[in-house]
């Protein structure tokens, strides 16, 4: 286990996978999440419905591929398309109950990483069309040790340097 939430979720491992397999080797893939540096620094999200800060994404469409969600996410929360991912690879995660799920369950999520000009956040500000789940944008480097950070969302951080 990587990194254990308040909630009792849990970050079991990282899985390097080749993206075109990772949906063929894995199941449930449920959710594509991205991480996001500008310059130097991570950006990250406050969700209005969890009241932490995490990276942005989020689940699956019926259909839908893990490039396809992580680019329809990221477009709904950062405004952006045409960015030029890099899949890191497979999260394995056992979940506590949520609205999504009633039970305890294990999970797969589809990891990405992408780097930007430090100079994209007023871009990015302007752009971004889902305000009601993702609130405000914040660096990384401005919350840390001052505000809530979702505990895997952080862990995640530490793989796309």
């Amino acid at each position: 286990m990587l990194v254990k939430t308040d909630n009792g979720s849990e970050l079991l491992e990282m899985i390097t996978v080749d993206e075109s397999e990772a949906a063929k080797l894995y199941s449930p893939i449920n959710c594509c999440l991205g991480v996001v540096k500008l310059g130097g620094d991570y950006l990250m999200g406050w969700n209005q419905w969890r009241h932490d800060w995490e990276i942005f994404g989020g689940c699956r469409e019926d259909g839908e591929t893990l490039r396809q969600c992580i680019d329809r996410e990221c477009m709904e929360e950062l405004g952006l398309s045409g960015l030029s991912w890099t899949f890191i690879g497979l999260m394995h995660c056992k979940m506590a109950p949520d609205y999504f799920d009633p039970q305890w369950h294990y999970e797969y999520g589809g990891i990405y990483g992408v780097t930007l000009p430090a100079g994209c956040l007023e871009t990015i500000e302007r752009s971004r069309t889902d305000r009601e789940e993702i609130g405000r944008l914040a660096l990384y480097s401005d919350i840390k040790g001052k505000e809530k950070i979702a505990a895997i969302d952080e862990k995640l951080l530490e793989f796309w340097r």
